[in-house]
């Protein structure tokens, strides 16, 4: 099958940074898959026609388990798995075979500039957002994932211990949102995920649940005011 000049199989960490450094203000697309997942074929074909269709796209093919170090810079955890990238900066991630997904976030940025245009949100604007989602439920787990298919084994522990003791809560994936993902880190110094949210306030991860959970404070914290 002929392939266009802008699609590459990356071969190595190396291989990867030279081909991202080559031109740092373009538009680059970077498709993790691996060989085994049906998913991922269906996927590697609409990002084949992608290629095609926009010749000023850089394609990077990465084997998620043959590049593991790629991987784990991106914190790839699942496959198909697909970075939008200008430069060094991430602009957007799809998780899953979401072509439909791939073409939004395309039509959103080729032609945009280098991520600083009128549609990027203030930080006062970032802050406000955040605020409404930590205050949209009595209690959200912001997770990798969702409650039913979590995507790291931290989420997936916190999920069950909340299952466990039988709360009913609310989620937001953060590797749907980038820019929630960044901002939370800040907004609640708390450098991972999942991050748990009870009456707007930051309680904790995985660990400090576990703590609480042995000592009865986290019966306490939702115990009807």
């Amino acid at each position: 099958m002929a392939t266009p000049p802008n699609y590459h199989t990356v071969d190595s960490p190396a291989h990867f940074q030279a081909l991202l450094s080559e031109d740092l203000t373009r538009l680059s697309l970077l498709n993790f898959w691996a060989p085994w997942a049906a998913p991922c074929k269906q996927m590697n074909e609409v990002v084949l026609e992608t290629a095609k269709r926009y010749p000023s796209l850089l394609v990077l093919m990465i084997e998620a388990e043959d590049q593991p170090d790629i991987s784990e810079s991106f914190e790839i955890e699942a496959v198909p798995s697909l970075i939008l990238l200008r430069g060094h900066t991430l602009l957007s991630r799809i998780s899953g075979a979401d072509a439909q997904g791939l073409q939004a976030a395309l039509a959103a940025h080729l032609n945009g500039g280098a991520g600083t245009g009128s549609g990027k949100e203030s930080p006062e604007e970032m802050n406000a957002r955040l605020k409404a989602l930590m205050n949209r439920s009595k209690v959200i787990l912001f997770m990798k994932g969702n409650p039913d298919a979590p995507r790291c084994g931290f989420s997936r522990q916190t999920v069950e211990i909340l299952r466990k003791q039988g709360v009913e809560f609310d989620h937001f994936d953060i590797l749907s949102d980038d820019s929630v993902r960044s901002g939370l880190k800040v907004v609640n110094n708390w450098p991972t995920f999942p991050q748990l949210i009870v009456n707007g306030e930051f309680v904790g991860g995985l660990d400090i649940i576990k703590e609480m959970v042995s000592t009865g404070e986290f019966n306490e914290l939702l115990a009807p005011a």
